[in-house]
């Protein structure tokens, strides 16, 4: 079985803070991206930018474990797009997340650059889903998981520039974005992506970001994208399996391992039907519970 990586807090650090970098260490979050897109201002890039060599010299270890670092890049077509790759390709992190992803192209050229810079196959590529006609092409774009070569490996929502540029009103309980959460959802589980939720702005309302959190992984979401360390223990807590999820995981693995079940598809099991489908759920609970110490 494939070894579970969790993501269930992504926090986004600013290149240019230099504060906040010197922190990772200390923070129980699954995954670091290390922005130089949107958190850096355009007279700070270049220094940003500069900046990754020496982050990356030594990753951190966090809670007995190396976090996930990811570095969010700026567009390709933008002035400083270009020079960012090169150098994030030299630092080998363990993925790249592209802003502003339209098309599956979007993602095969960035690909086609680390493979010509000799990227080794393990920096992954992430895609930002932030524009109208990425959703339109979303099924597209996700297919190309199905395709080790591609690197692509994780979906982000872009909730904050969906909003803008669609126009839609940012209730509490997202009522009008919902519909396209759900589509990216069912896009990345089709195309064998994780799928990430957007960030929550007001770092202060710990209450309403749990509630947020709740309702992205009852959405499927796998983890939730953040702008705070504060907000890391509410999305580790509400991305984790419940101790009844995990107890009744370990009823259906061991029910299929009893001598009596051997080879057979479909079981019983305290009253209800239970498929070789449900185990393979529960081992993936399970190798979840294992990753992140549950």
């Amino acid at each position: 079985m494939e070894t579970y990586r969790p993501r269930r807090s992504v926090l986004y650090v600013p290149a240019s803070n230099d504060k906040a970098l010197a922190k990772i260490a200390q923070l129980s979050c699954d995954a670091v991206i290390i922005d130089l897109e949107d958190a850096v201002a355009p007279t700070d890039k270049i220094a940003a930018r500069e900046k990754l060599a020496g982050i990356f010299a030594n990753l951190p270890d966090t809670a007995g474990r190396r976090c996930e670092m990811v570095v969010r890049v700026n567009a390709l077509s933008s002035e400083w797009g270009a020079d960012d790759l090169a150098a994030v390709a030299k630092a080998e992190p363990d993925g790249i997340l592209l802003p502003k992803v339209d098309t599956p192209r979007d993602v095969l050229e960035v690909g086609d650059v680390l493979d010509d810079n000799f990227a080794p196959d393990s920096v992954k590529l992430w895609a930002m889903i932030e524009t109208p006609k990425a959703m339109l092409n979303i099924g597209a774009i996700a297919e190309l998981g199905r395709d080790p070569a591609s690197r692509l490996d994780c979906f982000i929502a872009g909730t904050n520039d969906l909003i803008k540029d669609t126009g839609v009103l940012a209730t509490p309980d997202r009522a009008y974005l919902l519909p396209w959460l759900m589509q990216m959802l069912l896009a990345a589980r089709a195309g064998g992506l994780d799928m990430l939720d957007g960030v929550f702005n007001d770092f202060r309302d710990q209450d309403a970001f749990a509630r947020e959190c709740t309702q992205a992984a009852a959405m499927g979401f796998d983890g939730k994208t953040l702008i705070h360390p504060s907000q890391i223990e509410a999305a580790n807590h509400a991305f984790a399996p419940s101790a009844q999820a995990l107890a009744e995981a370990r009823a259906v693995k061991d029910a299929f391992a009893l001598a009596q079940n051997s080879g057979k598809g479909v079981i019983a099991l305290n009253g209800r039907m239970v498929e070789r489908l449900h185990l393979a759920q529960a081992e993936k609970l399970l190798a979840k519970a294992a990753a992140i110490g549950a």
